[in-house]
């Protein structure tokens, strides 16, 4: 079940919460100095389904270059900020559509108070961040090391600090690398916040790892209804990260759209390079706009039988393969050509 009666924040044409779709995000990891890379970079993820995009604001260079990528692309930018709090200002200034801080790296509360009342005055929204590697000492003092409710604690006190400034335009994110931990945290603060939750676990990792912990720890927190926007953080290419949170999304039936491809595993009576073909398959349709499941299977013994479930699919034998249309076989085409094939069946498609 979603969590549908969290705040609504507009974060510029993009509403979260509130049971509003959840919302796909990433972050460049070019200099936001460097406006040219920045932007490719945004553009390119925008155009495989990235819906929020966030920027390191380390300079005022970086921030004032804020204005300029705006102009260029189309999706809400967020400028994230560490420690120095006119950089939050000047964030804000210059067009950001939302701004990350940790009010307790940010300054002193005069400080704070000078980040709230800028926000205030443009109705930016303010992303409460809190990561699990930068929790006070008290804090893990108080609760015997770093917990769940520690983190809980400490994201809940920089809230309560804004809202004493007369602002509630927020969006609370908690992470951890911990996966379990994470998913507690957000459980916890589910019970005593209406606010919109980014959700993500911290420092994943590579692809592989970094997919496997954020796919378990998302998927569990997303089937309990938490969560408003969410980003895979990956080591990697950030296009990656929007590929498998579509997929997180897709998986748990909370996005539909795309075609998904299912593939067996190969065995002994595989003839053909299944694996690069399944892959190719992958690449060949992130561009066609249907809502269907394609199959790929490695041979014509089982091919047909176990593509059944899938709207087409194909099957490998040696040196040629079927075209199969809801387990039907369509047609035998030869190896070389089974790719163009699908792509010919898919353009052409029709219930």
């Amino acid at each position: 079940m979603r969590r549908n009666n969290t705040k609504i924040v507009q974060i510029g044409n993009v509403k979260i919460g509130g049971g509003n779709p959840i919302a796909i995000q990433s972050m460049t990891n070019t200099r936001t100095e460097d406006v040219k890379a920045t932007v490719a970079q945004i553009l390119a993820l925008e155009a495989v389904g990235c819906e929020i995009i966030r920027c390191a604001v380390p300079t005022m260079e970086a921030a004032k270059a804020l204005s300029e990528i705006k102009k260029q692309i189309h999706i809400p930018l967020v400028a994230d900020i560490h420690f120095d709090y006119k950089l939050a200002i000047a964030a804000i200034e210059n067009g950001a559509d939302k701004i990350r801080i940790n009010p307790g790296n940010i300054g002193d509360k005069e400080r704070v108070r000078q980040v709230v009342e800028k926000a205030k005055e443009y109705n930016v929204p303010i992303r409460v961040g809190v990561n699990s590697g930068s929790l006070e000492k008290e804090l893990v003092a108080k609760y015997g090391g770093v917990t769940a409710e520690g983190i809980v604690e400490s994201a809940l006190d920089k809230v309560h600090l804004i809202e004493d400034k007369g602002y509630d335009n927020l969006v609370v994110s908690i992470k951890s690398s911990d996966v379990l931990m994470c998913v507690k945290a957000h459980e916890l603060i589910s019970e005593q916040c209406n606010y919109p939750l980014h959700i993500g676990i911290t420092e994943s990792g590579t692809i592989l790892s970094g997919n496997i912990k954020s796919s378990v720890g998302l998927g569990i927190m997303l089937y309990q209804g938490l969560g408003d926007t969410i980003r895979v953080s990956l080591t990697g290419d950030p296009l990656e990260e929007i590929k498998s949170a579509k997929l997180i999304l897709r998986t748990l039936g909370l996005r539909k759209g795309g075609i998904e491809v299912v593939s067996c595993p190969t065995c002994g009576r595989t003839k053909i390079d299944l694996i690069s073909l399944a892959n190719q398959v992958e690449n060949m349709v992130a561009d066609i706009p249907l809502d269907i499941k394609v199959a790929v299977m490695g041979c014509v013994v089982n091919g047909p039988g176990e593509a059944k479930e899938a709207d087409i699919g194909i099957a490998g034998g040696v040196g040629e393969g079927l075209l199969i249309k809801k387990g039907e076989i369509v047609k035998k085409v030869k190896e070389e050509e089974l790719l163009e094939a699908l792509r010919e069946e898919l353009l052409n498609w029709e219930e």
